[in-house]
């Protein structure tokens, strides 16, 4: 004889647990009820309603006025290359014609010039002729708005009152305008509208009193978790549903998958979380979405790069990756507590960018120039981690040759560029595969003027861009001294541009301390200043003077030499 029990085959079992179908439940209770609502009240409201329920929902003013927008972009396009711009105006009227459905008698789709003139107007009654557009508060409300697009509700010539949805086109200068006329959508809904809400609400009452009760009972496990559902939207976060008192219901059955389902979405969201950046995955959590686009930003970049890469890896080999992990995970720290977001990691190298967040007001080039300072700091306290652990291993017996080779390698140094303005920003890519990036003149230059500091000997080079923003902020400004360092002109470009070292007077590393070199830099600002006038004899006295290390630069560069005729002051760099 069996043992088991018996599975009736209507239920679904988890294990000998079967899984009792909420719906049955409220079938039983609740399908004579069900039956005369929907036959009473739903029958006639939809007979009453129907036709103009339709009617509205097909009014998607949006989706059209994406369509016309669309129009104009192909017919601006047309123009530029046929120079003909009365037939591009009509194609877009035409087309806004064509779109109308055939109740929209009184509809229009029109372009509004700032001054109220009509770049088009399209309808399908023959009889609207507006030949401006007179509402100047909608226009006044159009060029006030900041996003140049929405909602609009207008007076026409007419008298009559329309509502619909504008967007602003940048390249016809005008608005894009699709409407319809208030009282055409206004006269049937109302008439449908009160004959369904007293139908409504007098059957609504009745079985309100009779369901509410049994409800509360039936359905008081789903209001537990819905309560606690809201709760994880409000706070934006995934969470488990506690369901240790709950019934053995498919309701139950689906929290309990819902929490399988919610480990396994936050476990990747952390893992999505280390491969994209923050700003990205909190788009990405609000919207649902992520789209290819991008837009012109003012952002400051930032540019490090490990020295003398190639020799540590080849020194190294395979354990190159565990020693820039070390160094990464401290870089990657600093720029986030400087509100800079990690754009991309190549090999050695790492680029940050400062300004995306808008709701963070902080100066981004003072952020970025702390940042630079304390990637510095931590790469020097790296190094005497190195040198404490040779000078322990020196004690026992002096180091082999390979193993000094390896010493230099682990001897991390790094230099940082900056620069800042106008960028791209956003998605680039396809629908399969893309990526969030930062593209612009200004990110090569941060580039360059990293590869700048193996050539000053010094650990941060920054832009007049980055000091002059800088200087802006009161406690920046008293914390960083600016020292101008040459002006040069990249290979690329065809004009010189300063650069700058920015001191940092907190700082105490001790090859960097402002006390003992403030004075150095004044000096070498002197023969500077001696060096673009041309004064080389002069230069070279204040430049060996000063004792620097980026003062040999100049030194080697003019050598015993006077300067050219056609000296200008601006050296010329060969390489990137």
């Amino acid at each position: 004889m069996k043992t088991g029990k018996r599975h009736l085959k209507f239920f679904q079992y988890v294990g000998d647990t079967p899984i009792v179908p909420t719906k049955l439940k409220i079938i039983i209770f609740f399908v004579a009820m069900l039956l005369l609502s929907t036959f009473s009240t739903n029958l006639v409201a939809i007979m009453l309603s129907q036709r103009k329920t339709i009617q509205l929902s097909n009014i998607v003013l949006v989706d059209k006025l994406t369509e016309l927008y669309n129009v104009a972009n192909s017919q601006k396009q047309i123009e530029a290359y046929s120079q003909d711009t009365e037939t591009s105006i009509d194609s877009i009227a035409q087309s806004a014609k064509n779109g109308f459905a055939k109740d929209e008698k009184n509809s229009v789709a029109l372009g509004v010039n700032p001054d109220g003139s009509l770049l088009f107007f399209a309808t399908p009654n023959e009889e609207l002729k507006w030949e401006r557009f007179t509402d100047k508060d909608c226009i006044e409300m159009m060029e006030n708005s900041e996003t140049h697009e929405g909602s609009v509700s207008f007076i026409s010539p007419d008298g009559d009152e329309y509502f619909g949805v504008y967007k602003y086109h940048p390249d016809w200068l005008t608005y894009i305008i699709r409407a319809n006329r208030r009282a055409d959508t206004n006269r049937a809904m109302y008439q449908v509208l009160w004959i369904t809400v007293v139908l409504v609400l007098i059957m609504s009452a009745f079985f309100i009193l009779m369901g509410t009760k049994i409800l509360d009972g039936l359905l008081s496990n789903i209001n537990k978790f819905s309560t606690q559902l809201y709760k994880m939207q409000q706070d934006k976060k995934l969470n488990l549903i506690d369901i240790s008192e709950s019934p053995n219901d498919d309701i139950t059955y689906l929290a309990a998958n819902f929490n399988s389902l919610s480990s396994t979405i936050t476990n990747l969201l952390q893992i999505f979380q280390k491969f994209v950046p923050e700003n990205v995955v909190r788009k990405a959590h609000e919207e649902q979405f992520i789209r290819l686009e991008g837009s012109q930003r003012e952002l400051t970049i930032l540019f490090s790069d490990i020295k003398s890469f190639t020799y540590r890896t080849e020194v190294l080999g395979n354990d190159i990756i565990g020693l820039l992990n070390v160094h990464y995970d401290s870089v990657i720290r600093k720029v986030s507590d400087n509100n800079g977001i990690i754009g991309s990691i190549i090999g050695d190298a790492i680029l940050a960018s400062y300004g995306i967040e808008e709701h963070i007001e902080t100066n981004k080039s003072y952020d970025a120039i702390k940042t630079a300072w304390e990637i510095t700091a931590v790469t020097s306290e790296l190094r005497k981690k190195m040198s404490d652990r040779r000078a322990v291993l020196e004690k026992e017996r002096p180091l082999t040759e390979s193993e000094e080779r390896v010493y230099q390698a682990v001897m991390l140094d790094v230099g940082v560029g900056i620069d800042g303005g106008n960028v791209f920003y956003g998605n680039i890519g396809s629908s399969k595969r893309m990526a969030n990036t930062v593209i612009g003149d200004n990110v090569n230059s941060a580039s360059r003027l990293e590869g700048l500091t193996r050539i000053y000997k010094v650990p941060v080079i920054v832009s007049s861009y980055i000091m002059e923003e800088t200087l802006r902020d009161n406690e920046a400004a008293s914390r960083y001294k600016f020292y101008e360092i040459d002006t040069v002109q990249v290979k690329g470009k065809t004009e010189g541009v300063k650069i700058y070292f920015p001191l940092d007077k907190e700082c105490s590393l001790e090859e960097w301390k402002f006390e003992e070199l403030d004075e150095k830099f004044k000096i070498f600002e002197y023969g500077l200043k001696a060096y673009y006038d041309g004064d080389w004899k002069t230069a070279r006295a204040e430049f060996k003077k000063s004792g620097l290390d980026v003062a040999k630069v100049f030194l080697e560069r003019i050598g015993m030499k006077s300067s050219p005729e056609d000296w200008s002051g601006i050296w010329t760099m060969t390489t990137k």
